[in-house]
């Protein structure tokens, strides 16, 4: 069974002035990550923009990344689609280029029942049957929550190691491991949660903030799994400001803007995403030095 750890960071996209895919800026903050309290990069979900990609520019930044980390850490490729057989070919073509495992979102727009989800990621698991697929139920953005007793079902799919978890619905991230095998790991899709659902049986997290404190996010991980609770707590709670502001627009909006004032040269957001308004700039100059990282 695969490891993707516990630190998992939805990779950014980095643009030209031009919007064209800047692919040397994306290795060298693969590596800059990896090297910074990432386990694995995830890359092309939400926070890399996948809607504004195309197949051709998402295998590029696939291949790209896998060179620029080679063991230092693993890759999971944003494969999903709301079209069942776009997202079978991709999954297989990431398969083929060495990819540790995709990342599989609840198909968008079309909303299917849970039975269409249920057949959905099974059919993908079967058609790339030696890659280890994370699910990923966000339905504020896709319109449709995958039910824990679907997750459940999913589980007993060899190859379906996992779920990121951002329905914001403890109950549900309970229901979930109440359910699944010990060894099926669940993340936290939001980084506020991280703490509260290491609480009822999480793995760790599908970081945003990783971009900018993975270390932290490392050590807050480790204290609450060694029963360092008051620790972790302590950390989530200096981080909670960075949390929240990295979410006080659209992401991957304030994300790319903190990645700036860092000096990564990460450029804007693909339309229809905006610049970021001067009011969330002004605040996240406040948080990021009160944590001293500008």
């Amino acid at each position: 069974m695969v490891d993707f750890g516990r630190v998992l960071t939805a990779m950014i996209t980095p643009f030209k002035p031009d919007g064209s895919v800047n692919y040397d800026v994306a290795a060298k903050l693969a590596a800059h990550l990896a090297d910074n309290g990432t386990d694995t990069l995830v890359i092309c979900g939400t926070t890399g923009e996948s809607p504004t990609l195309s197949w051709e520019e998402e295998y590029k930044l696939f291949q790209v990344v896998l060179e620029a980390v080679a063991n230092q850490g693993k890759v999971i490729a944003g494969c999903g689609s709301n079209s069942t057989k776009e997202a079978i070919a991709a999954t297989q073509k990431a398969a083929k280029m060495g990819v540790d495992g995709a990342l599989q979102v609840v198909p968008y727009y079309n909303k299917p029942p849970q039975a269409g989800l249920y057949q959905h990621f099974q059919a993908i698991a079967q058609a790339s049957p030696e890659l280890p697929l994370l699910l990923y139920n966000i339905p504020g953005r896709t319109g449709q929550n995958l039910h824990a007793d679907t997750v459940v079902r999913l589980a007993e799919v060899k190859n379906i190691v996992g779920v990121k978890e951002a329905s914001g619905d403890l109950d549900q991230v309970s229901a979930i491991r109440r359910l699944t095998p010990e060894e099926f790991q669940i993340y936290s899709g939001d980084d506020s949660l991280t703490l509260p659902m290491l609480a009822v049986g999480a793995k760790g997290v599908v970081s945003v903030a990783s971009h900018l404190v993975g270390n932290q996010l490392q050590q807050m991980i480790k204290a609450f799994s060694e029963g360092q609770t008051q620790l972790a707590t302590k950390i989530h709670l200096q981080l909670f400001p960075l949390f929240k502001v990295l979410f006080a627009t659209t992401n991957p909006i304030p994300v790319k803007k903190a990645l700036e004032l860092q000096s990564w040269k990460v450029g804007s957001t693909r339309p229809p995403l905006c610049e970021i308004p001067p009011t969330i700039t002004q605040e996240l100059e406040v948080v990021l030095k009160e944590l001293d990282l500008i």
